[in-house]
């Protein structure tokens, strides 16, 4: 996997938690730093760790469907897109202000069983780096989370459904893209 899909990959990851974080900076009434730094840190370390988790379960089964390994990949890749296309025509969900482990838990794992898929799909596609390739995934989960918050606060929730879609669609893309190669359409 090259370091672009790795990226369009982890966007697209990201936009789930990015339009949580736009929600949860429309909830406080003050916005400090360390709102914004709590919500990355929540978000980016699940974003991280449940690829991971999705990786070590792919692994383990990656013999048994080696043959259909194209074909997981894309049904994940498209359903997991299809369910954010879906989740953007809704409106923001009333969150509460409050940034403690009780309020963000349910939303970083929420947020982030999507990417326990992605994991799934990077074990068939024999990702060789995945510490890397996870790490890389939970930074830009932290940056975009990050932002969401002040987004949030500054904009309201006009960025929401928007970020939701455009993660969806890419997310689509990247498994048609992979089916392609491997059907040889796409060299």
């Amino acid at each position: 996997m090259q370091l672009w899909e790795l990226f369009v990959i982890a966007v697209g990851l990201s936009m789930d938690a990015f339009a949580v974080s736009i929600c949860k900076g429309l909830s406080v009434q003050r916005l400090r730093w360390s709102h914004a730094l709590t919500a990355g840190a929540w978000f980016g370390a699940f974003q991280a760790l449940m690829p991971l988790a999705g990786w070590l379960l792919g692994t383990r089964f990656e013999g048994i469907i080696t043959s259909v390994d194209h074909w997981v990949a894309f049904v994940l890749l498209v359903l997991i897109g299809a369910n954010m296309v879906k989740e953007s025509r809704g409106a923001c969900e009333a969150l509460d202000a409050s940034f403690a482990v009780r309020a963000m838990f349910p939303l970083a794992v929420a947020t982030s069983i999507d990417a326990l898929a992605v994991g799934v799909t990077f074990a068939f596609l024999r990702v060789d780096n995945i510490l890397s390739a996870v790490c890389f995934i939970g930074c830009t989960t932290f940056v975009l989370s990050a932002v969401g918050v002040k987004v949030g606060s500054v904009f309201g929730a006009r960025f929401q459904s928007r970020a939701e879609l455009f993660g969806g669609v890419v997310l689509i893309a990247m498994g048609v893209k992979i089916l392609l190669e491997h059907l040889g359409v796409l060299g």
